[in-house]
């Protein structure tokens, strides 16, 4: 349902590889719109979403900062989010309640390996997008060059609106090719003008405006049939075609700028009030949570702050107003929580508000066991909403406290951070009997044990990173039969099982499938033998490693007309795969990254050597003037310590990505 409160919102995340300058850009919207009255650089610590002591220190951003500001009679809900691998499910988070995204590129590097990352997760989410290319007052910046990677590597359709008016350090402003004039900024206060297309770049900017209108009219059924009837057309409806074309997502909107020198980014903001959608514009959650201001309150919680004072959840409201003081169901955890507060969010920084309606992005205070990816609807009509995907830790490491007095604590902390980052998995380790922290990374992991540090006061020691492997199966067996007899007095147990296992191809973790007839095993019986199965594959012969790419096919069985129950037949199915596993011939998989290293020319031999050494596979080589671009396979094991083994061999001036690439058969 459109309604004046949900069309002039916008809710929009920022999404870049690191350092492509994202958070500079929010700076800019923030001072901009008047949200803050000071422009905060990254480079000083003084940002507003980087507000995380870590933040500051690495200069990177780490954790999904909400920020909300009004632009055009628009309230603009915007979140910056991270730009390194190891935090993609902050992003995941993110792009899950957001409707709209920015996406930020370097005119140098163009589209780089995590901007390849946070396009997919967007198109996986049908995330419309604009693009922002950065930085064009940099050496060898180049907005074509960006463009055309835009087209290569991320598969979408670029649509540059504008033409930039001069080069590198000489880059002063844009002509916008829909209205045909000049956006000149003037340096240090960052005020512009709007003047006529200057005379040396008028012919250039027609030849430009007429492509644009070309390829706008291939794609739009409306724009075609006015390119035909007058070969040309007309600003309102290029405006209105380029609307279409991303809300559809067929096409993507480029525009350009440079946010450090204030230049490009009121255009940014008109666009994202012209192209990208409102909440109203999205289709219903679901198929059946509109967004209605009047309906049931429906909400997503995506992100806990669990901090010592007390905890927020951050929520994107679907449906329906909520109120201070009113009461929620939690869906998925099946409790009624209490909203004691809602408050409207400036990264660190919030005001308190009375009310939240339809489309609205708030924190609420009150609810004590939420936890991110709950929904939370009114209690009298239940709903649950999908929540955000979590990926798999691949690194762990042991942690423990160095007092023992300090044990207790401890847990307590790892709680409230896996609360906060549900992709923070803890658990004890049976055979050690350590606490193990599992994350995405590396440096998730180091956050993850300076936040317990900083913010808890805890000393902590902390083990080598481990990786997380997987088993699978190379050849499989067929027909094996296993039968679960136990009597030791009053109900027995009786099951009977045959099954086929083989490997699978493709991506799929697990698949369970039955070819049994005539009644022979009962439906209820089937789906305990697949939750047997699933037991099983936890732990695999080789290294008690999960099992994943099997399929499991039960052909055969038996039942006993008294003593056969589903206990008992998933006994049987546990114990069946763990037979059929210790028969199959196995093989180990290491999660491997692909690894993207940037180099002066004269040091590439020793970066080849280096990763050769790391049991690394090259894929990709290039050289651009005097600095070499070396893409390899690398098993993630080999990466521990690569950052500071990369500096020396380059005296401080290569610097690498990393991007995960899932598992392969281990080597060496």
């Amino acid at each position: 349902m459109r309604t004046p409160e949900t069309t002039a919102v916008r809710n929009l995340g920022i999404l870049a590889h690191v350092d492509a300058g994202k958070t500079t850009v929010t700076e800019r919207v923030l001072y901009l719109t008047g949200a803050v009255h000071k422009r905060g650089e990254v480079h000083d610590g003084t940002t507003v979403t980087d507000f995380d002591p870590q933040e500051r220190d690495r200069g990177i951003t780490i954790f999904a900062a909400a920020v909300s500001c009004d632009w055009a009679g628009h309230r603009i809900n915007l979140i910056d989010t991270p730009g390194h691998v190891d935090f993609s499910d902050e992003v995941e988070r993110s792009l899950r309640v957001l409707d709209g995204a920015v996406a930020v590129f370097d005119a140098v590097a163009g589209v780089e390996p995590q901007s390849e990352t946070v396009w997919r997760q967007a198109d996986r989410h049908g995330v419309p997008r604009l693009a922002f290319v950065n930085k064009l007052d940099r050496a060898g910046a180049d907005l074509d060059s960006a463009v055309e990677s835009i087209r290569d590597r991320l598969g979408a359709v670029p649509l540059p609106v504008q033409l930039p008016i001069g080069r590198e350090d000489g880059f002063t402003g844009v002509v916008d090719l829909l209205r045909m004039r000049a956006h000149v900024w003037a340096d240090g206060d960052g005020s512009y003008a709007e003047l006529p297309v200057p005379d040396d770049l008028l012919d250039e900017a027609r030849q430009r405006r007429r492509r644009l209108e070309e390829a706008v009219a291939e794609l739009h059924p409306g724009a075609f049939e006015e390119f035909l009837t007058h070969e040309e057309l007309a600003e309102a409806t290029l405006r209105g075609a380029l609307r279409d074309l991303t809300l559809s997502g067929e096409a993507v909107v480029v525009l350009c700028g440079s946010a450090y020198r204030n230049r490009g980014v009121e255009p940014l903001l008109d666009a994202v009030v012209a192209y990208l959608p409102a909440p109203s514009d999205m289709p219903p959650v679901r198929g059946e949570v509109p967004a209605d201001p009047g309906a049931p309150f429906t909400a997503l919680a995506f992100k806990v702050n669990a901090t010592a004072t007390g905890r927020m959840t951050y929520v994107r409201v679907y449906a329906g107003t909520i109120g201070k003081g009113d009461t929620v169901l939690d869906a998925v955890g099946g409790r009624t929580e209490r909203i004691a507060r809602i408050l409207r969010v400036q990264a660190d920084r919030a005001t308190e508000v009375e009310s939240a309606r339809a489309g609205d992005i708030v924190a609420v205070v009150g609810p004590k066991s939420v936890r991110a990816g709950a929904t939370l609807c009114d209690p009298a009509a239940p709903v649950v909403l999908e929540p955000p995907t979590t990926a798999d830790p691949v690194v762990s490491v042991a942690v423990e406290a160095r007092r023992s007095t300090d044990t207790g604590r401890l847990a307590t902390a790892l709680a409230r951070l896996s609360e906060e980052d549900p992709s923070l998995v803890v658990r004890s380790d049976p055979e050690t009997g350590q606490t193990v922290l599992s994350g995405l990374g590396e440096l998730h992991l180091e956050v993850a044990v300076e936040k317990l540090r900083r913010d808890r006061g805890l000393e902590v020691t902390v083990g080598r990173p481990q990786v997380a492997y997987r088993e699978t199966v190379a050849k499989g067996v067929t027909g094996l039969l296993h039968r679960h007899v136990k009597q030791d007095g009053g109900a027995g147990q009786f099951a009977h099982v045959v099954i086929d296992l083989e490997p699978m191809e493709g991506d799929e973790e697990f698949v369970f499938r039955s070819t049994v007839t005539g009644g022979r095993v009962p439906q209820e019986y089937v789906r305990a033998i697949e939750a047997g199965c699933r037991d099983a594959l936890l732990e695999g012969p080789i290294g008690g490693h999960p099992v994943t790419g099997v399929r499991v096919t039960l052909t055969d069985g038996a039942t006993h007309p008294k003593d056969s129950s589903e206990m008992a037949f998933r006994t049987a199915g546990r114990f069946a795969l763990r037979e059929a596993l210790r028969a199959s011939a196995m093989t180990l998989l290491e999660p491997v990254a692909d690894v993207t290293v940037t180099v002066p020319a004269e040091s590439v031999g020793a970066v080849l050597g280096d990763l050769a050494a790391r049991r690394g596979r090259v894929t990709d080589q290039t050289t651009r003037g005097g600095t070499a671009v070396v893409t390899a396979t690398v098993p993630l094991a080999e990466l521990f310590g690569y950052a500071s083994r990369l500096r020396g061999r380059t005296q401080g001036r290569g610097t690498f990505t990393t991007r995960p690439a899932g598992y392969e058969p281990a080597r060496g």
